[in-house]
């Protein structure tokens, strides 16, 4: 008796349903701008656009014509062209200013820049606690610059029985002049500014932390990496772009130093602190003459400009892609 054996089958695999063909990108044309609400739009941005203008750059365009015209904003202006320019770069106490500016800018970035990143990377470290620390750090920036610069001046007093005299006199040092000499004066409004900006910039630097792996620090605790050697090697490549980016706008915000050498010294003693912006101040509201004032501030706008381009040529190849 013989046995007849069939061979399985495959069963047959349906064929997938081929894939549509994408719809054809409809063509757009004003008709559909128009029924899409694009003019709505328009009409809805035209109010805000108008408002930005004439508040942003009307300025702007005021103070280009103003720098060509001798006015004190009362007389009748009048045209001289180029000449406030000339006034001003012949001023023998503008080269002044300007050194005065770039030694508070060079004080400023050496040693008031790399405190914000150590205070952020501290607390960051201290995960206890961390809101506490944050406001503490914050309160500078709460503090009215005004009150803050006369509870300084407080602080500077010259007298054996100022305050940071006093505190120098535990050590047997002091008493130091401080804003009435013109070598401390400077270094003087240079340790203020630090603590009334450090805070609000190590904010920043602490929002930037947040983004950074915490597999990159347990990482380096597990190598036996210190917190200077994790803030070396893990965080300031983190925050890269985020520190080249406050750099610049601390190098544009010291060249326009004017609130702290205004109110501490004046611009003294004997011009040590005098800036460019004091002495564009000095040329609207001591002298009267809106022209030279304006015509200062649009070369130093120039400068800001042509440094901002520089520096961003300079740092793209270490900005991150």
């Amino acid at each position: 008796m013989s046995t007849t054996v069939h061979a399985a089958t495959p069963p047959q695999e349906s064929p997938s349903p081929a894939t549509p063909p994408p719809s054809p990108r409809r063509k757009r044309t004003p008709a559909t701008w128009f029924h899409g609400g694009g003019l709505t739009s328009v009409l809805f941005a035209i109010p805000v656009v108008l408002i930005f203008t004439y508040f942003s750059w009307g300025p702007i365009l005021q103070g280009l014509v103003l720098s060509f015209q001798k006015t004190n904003l009362v007389a009748e202006p009048s045209w001289v062209g180029l000449s406030n320019f000339e006034y001003v770069l012949s001023d023998p106490g503008l080269g002044q200013a300007v050194l005065n500016t770039v030694y508070f800018a060079f004080l400023a970035l050496v040693f008031g820049f790399p405190v914000p990143i150590i205070l952020a990377v501290l607390i960051n470290e201290l995960r206890k606690y961390d809101g506490v620390y944050n406001a503490l750090a914050y309160l500078p920036a709460i503090v009215p610059p005004v009150a803050a610069i006369l509870l300084w001046k407080f602080f500077y007093d010259p007298s054996t029985t100022g305050m940071f005299n006093t505190m120098l006199s535990w050590i047997g040092l002091g008493p130091l002049p401080w804003l009435n000499s013109e070598a401390l004066a400077m270094p003087s409004i240079v340790l203020y500014a630090t603590w009334a900006g450090a805070g609000s910039t190590a904010i920043i630097y602490i929002a930037a932390l947040r983004t950074v792996s915490t597999e990159l620090y347990e990482a380096a605790e597990i190598d036996g990496a210190s917190i200077w050697r994790r803030m070396w090697s893990v965080t300031v490549p983190q925050l890269r772009g985020v520190i080249l980016v406050m750099m610049l706008l601390q190098l544009i915000g010291t060249f326009q130093i004017f609130t702290e050498p205004f109110l501490f010294t004046g611009g003294g003693p004997n011009n040590a602190t005098q800036t460019i912006l004091l002495k564009i101040y000095n040329y609207a509201f001591v002298y009267g003459d809106f022209g030279a004032a304006t015509a200062l501030s649009v070369m130093l706008a120039a400068f800001l400009c042509l440094l901002s381009a520089v520096y961003l040529w300079a740092t793209k190849r270490w900005s991150p892609s």
